[in-house]
């Protein structure tokens, strides 16, 4: 696999929706795009009762966003453009009347953290390291923060915020919420989610829509919200600090 994707199959009335790039699943604006779009097209597919979501590839299941973009930003305007896409994706998710279960079988960092916090129920591997970076280089996890605080607490969220050089174990982000099964390798993984979501199949599905609304109060705001955190990392992308600290990622 070389090629960006996003793809979704359907088998049983699961909906597993996969993306994927060669750099450790780092999303550009594009594939942010079309996930957003196809989460959103899958949430009005009567063919779909539940669904997947999960990235390509053995290692990593999300890097964030695509490094290559942000180092080009030179502008407010693109910026902003450019901290929207993991905030349209979310929001995506939030709107989308059908459960989504999260397959997380590798590190995930940054935005990736976000896509997981964002899913209704998510299982991973004990490789599933979770880590926020961006107050490495001068930002913040500004636009993905509402999701994981929702999720995991205002606590366990500020401590992986500000120690932003450290991965944080799996069974760690299980004990604060974000996991809900830890597994051993992929194999059981897969298996795990696969039982679930054709499981969850069987149940009505306007009982279902009725709890995700019931999952997300509170958070219909969240289109001004997440907008308004894009533009202040979109701000602070163009700081001296984090112009001189991308040089040294170049």
């Amino acid at each position: 696999m070389t090629q960006p994707y996003v793809k979704q199959t359907i088998e049983n009335e699961v909906g597993y929706i996969e993306f994927f790039h060669p750099a450790h699943n780092s999303l550009p604006g594009d594939v942010l795009a079309e996930l957003a779009q196809t989460i959103t097209d899958a949430g009005t597919n009567d063919a779909i009762k539940v669904i997947v979501l999960k990235s390509g590839g053995d290692r990593t299941f999300c890097a964030g966003a695509s490094f290559k973009e942000l180092i080009n930003i030179n502008n407010a305007a693109t910026g902003k453009v450019f901290f929207s896409g993991f905030a349209n994706v979310i929001n995506a998710m939030r709107k989308c009347p059908k459960f989504i279960i999260g397959r997380i079988q590798g590190k995930t960092v940054g935005g990736g953290v976000g896509l997981a916090a964002s899913t209704d129920y998510c299982m991973a591997t004990k490789f599933a390291a979770i880590k926020l970076s961006e107050l490495n280089i001068g930002i913040g996890p500004f636009v993905v923060g509402p999701a994981i605080e929702r999720k995991m607490g205002l606590s366990a969220m500020s401590q992986i915020a500000i120690d932003a050089n450290t991965f944080y174990s799996a069974e760690w982000a299980k004990q604060k919420g974000l996991f809900t099964q830890v597994f051993e390798g992929t194999e059981a993984l897969d298996e795990a989610v696969k039982a679930t979501a054709e499981h969850l199949c069987t149940y009505n599905p306007e009982a279902m829509a009725e709890m995700k609304k019931i999952f997300w109060t509170g958070t219909d705001h969240w289109d001004e919200l997440l907008a308004e955190r894009a533009r202040t990392s979109g701000r602070l992308v163009l700081s001296e600090f984090t112009k001189e600290k991308l040089k040294t990622y170049k």
